[in-house]
């Protein structure tokens, strides 16, 4: 039996799940940690993907982003996937498969559902009883996001991606 298709947008805004190989985790310590968010910073600038929240947990991986070409996708998740994926089997002195399957990725309508996106990644930690304040978990982006933290991963959300509207239109509204 083949897989569904993707739903695609172009341009749009993804949520993205990858999760551990059978669950298991895929992040030991806190330099695994550090080194993904290394790659994916690396992916972001490679690809032009705009990153709005992200949330690394010890077995998967949330991803927020907004692109200007579905086809982008696989290949900004490929070179993430798999740059981890050796740093991984390097380390730990493994091999095969580190991800379970292809990455999740679910079209998000820009909008207030956006910004409820965001939110819901950004507290995973607490709700998987990790932690009680998210403002304490180091590997999301809730501080830079939402406590003005030193924007070095993620990048605004854009009033005109709230509005659904294009900077073109923006510009030409009176307000």
């Amino acid at each position: 039996m083949s897989r569904p298709s993707r739903a695609f947008l172009d341009p749009g805004c993804y949520h993205i799940i990858t999760r551990g190989n059978q669950k298991q985790k895929t992040f030991r310590d806190k330099n695994d940690f550090t080194v993904y968010l290394s790659i994916l910073k690396r992916a972001k600038r490679k690809h032009g993907i705009q990153l709005y929240a992200y949330c690394l947990m010890e077995n998967h991986v949330h991803l927020l982003i907004d692109i200007a070409y579905a086809r982008i996708m696989s290949k900004f998740m490929h070179s993430i996937n798999l740059g981890y994926t050796i740093y991984y089997n390097a380390k730990y002195n493994t091999v095969g498969h580190l991800w379970q399957g292809r990455f999740r990725s679910k079209p998000i309508i820009k909008g207030q559902y956006l910004i409820h996106c965001a939110n819901y990644i950004e507290h995973n930690p607490i709700r998987a009883g990790i932690i009680d304040d998210i403002a304490n978990y180091p590997w999301s982006s809730y501080k830079e996001r939402c406590l003005m933290g030193n924007k070095t991963m993620t990048d605004d959300i854009k009033v005109g991606t709230l509005l659904n509207i294009d900077a073109g239109t923006l510009s030409s509204l009176e307000l």
